[in-house]
């Protein structure tokens, strides 16, 4: 009778662990797209790797790019639950494509040692190499190849290997069903490279800047369709072979990549946006498109558009994971102002501007949805701006001691910055009442938080988004129904859960039974 209970429970566990497999395969891929950052390391006063670590975590940052590898960052990672892209930089391409011994010695130097307590989630080999050093592209491939057999020898051949290219490398992108790569790329590297990332079920990593896209249009890309503002259907980018319609820039490039893929006979590569992002600062004249409100509005939408899973218009159902460029502002980065000026955050940990991402599960805890300021109208003339600041700090009594000689808020010193602090201040005092961010119709609400640097603005000054925050939000979240708080997207992997313990259970009592 031994046997008996082994011939019924094995099609009945079978059927559960099939069933366990299947659903599970379905929450992963359902739970594919993602949004990390960039971390660059050009900036004067980077956190200590044990401090960025703990500011990752107060973000609820789960997936981060390094140009390199990092061994300090790696190591204070490690049981942080963040996923790390690590990087190749391209001055070490010629010996990684030379020698396979040199490819073996990077992987058990920067991989074998962290992973999996630090999990590395690919390696990138070299950045833009085809505009950036393109004298670099002959040991590309071969650096890609040495770096994969590495790791499949070190029993980790599950870590992707691509490469971030540029763009530019598509032709013809708009509209996206005649975009094609550059013929002068397409066979001598784009070709073998689909086939290495095809073969290897890597992605095509890919840095896509609508911000650039606008920028070199010439009027052609509207400033809305740029920044996922939503257009009226008569706006709307409309492929005239397809008639698909294209609310957003992005989703346009990420359809020219298929396009051109598809053109080389490839249509099971991924596509990963391996950098995207917007400038909040620049020259007024040659950059008028870097400004604060334009990078809010930028991150935050692209944030909603991929936790939402939209997909593309070409590809509804597949939904690229993003990196955005990046998390600290790079300050010792040459050339034009904005190249220093991409980051969420100051290299201390202060937000240069509040994103507005809720819904998106935590990540990036500064939301300010909720919080208005009061600020100087951007059209408004300085006589104006100077008589509304010298009431407001007058008979107003607003607060203004942050804005004297030497205090935190000084600089700029100039009067549009001086009088939105005390718009501010005024605004804040009055608690937000309606006609209280007004002053002759020269100041205007805003949810974008005009704080900088050590100027913090009154609105911002009880806010917190530090850890605190985030484990309050936890707990107000603990008497909420147990798929409630799985959050949006999760509820498929409570099911699961259920539906697996019901099983076993059921396993579980057919044993006792016939023991």
């Amino acid at each position: 009778m031994g046997s008996i209970p082994f011939l019924l429970l094995t099609p009945h566990l079978l059927f559960l662990l099939l069933l366990h497999s299947l659903l599970l395969d379905g929450v992963v891929a359902a739970a594919a797209p993602f949004v990390g950052v960039n971390i660059g390391t050009d900036l004067t006063n980077l956190l200590s790797p044990a401090d960025l670590a703990a500011f990752l975590k107060a973000q609820q940052i789960k997936h981060v790019r390094l140009y390199d590898a990092d061994p300090g960052i790696l190591s204070a990672l490690s049981g942080a639950g963040v996923s790390v892209a690590v990087g190749v930089p391209n001055n070490q391409l010629l010996a990684l494509g030379s020698s396979t011994d040199a490819a073996a010695s990077w992987v058990a130097r920067h991989v074998v040692p962290f992973h999996p307590y630090t999990p590395i989630s690919a390696v990138a080999v070299g950045d833009e190499v085809p505009s950036a050093l393109p004298s670099a592209l002959p040991v590309l491939l071969p650096a890609l190849q040495s770096i994969s057999d590495a790791l499949a020898a070190a029993n980790l051949s599950s870590i992707p290997v691509s490469t971030p290219l540029p763009f530019s490398v598509i032709l013809d992108p708009f509209p996206p069903s005649q975009a094609y790569f550059n013929q002068t790329l397409a066979t001598a590297f784009l070709l073998p490279l689909l086939r290495f990332l095809n073969d290897t079920s890597a992605p095509l990593m890919l840095n896509l800047y609508p911000y650039y896209a606008l920028m070199q249009s010439r009027g052609a890309v509207p400033l809305d369709n740029a920044l996922f503002k939503p257009l009226p259907p008569a706006l709307e980018e409309v492929d005239p072979n397809t008639l698909l319609h294209y609310t957003n820039v992005l989703d346009a490039m990420v359809d020219a990549a298929y396009v051109s893929m598809r053109n080389l006979n490839f249509t099971g590569v991924p596509v990963l946006i391996s950098e995207t992002g917007w400038p909040h600062d620049g020259s007024r004249r040659e950059e008028p498109y870097a400004t604060r409100d334009f990078a809010s509005t930028y991150n935050s939408n692209l944030i909603r558009h991929i936790f939402d899973r939209a997909g593309t218009p070409m590809r509804p159902e597949s939904t690229p994971a993003v990196y955005i460029y990046e998390l600290f502002n790079e300050d010792l980065r040459p050339g034009p102002v904005s190249e220093a000026n991409w980051g969420l955050f100051y290299g201390n940990g202060t937000p240069v501007y509040l994103l507005h991402v809720t819904g998106a599960g935590g990540f990036l805890a500064n939301d300010t949805t909720n919080k208005t300021y009061c600020v100087a109208a951007e059209d408004a003339d300085r006589r104006s701006l100077q008589a509304a600041l010298d009431w407001a700090c007058g008979p107003g009594r607003a607060n203004c001691s942050e804005i004297q000689p030497g205090e935190s808020c000084y600089d700029p010193n100039d009067v549009r910055s001086h009088a939105s602090y005390a718009f501010d201040s005024y605004y804040q005092m009055e608690g937000k009442a309606a006609g209280s961010c007004y002053f002759q119709g020269i100041a205007m609400i805003t949810t974008t938080d005009p704080s900088h640097g050590d100027c913090i603005f009154p609105g911002s000054k009880e806010m917190n988004i530090t850890k605190e925050g985030n484990d309050t939000t936890q707990a107000s979240r603990a008497g909420m129904p147990p798929m409630a708080r799985l959050g949006k997207g999760r509820e498929q992997e409570y099911i699961i859960s259920v539906i697996f313990n019901v099983l076993l259970m059921l396993s579980v009592s057919t044993w006792n039974f016939w023991t």
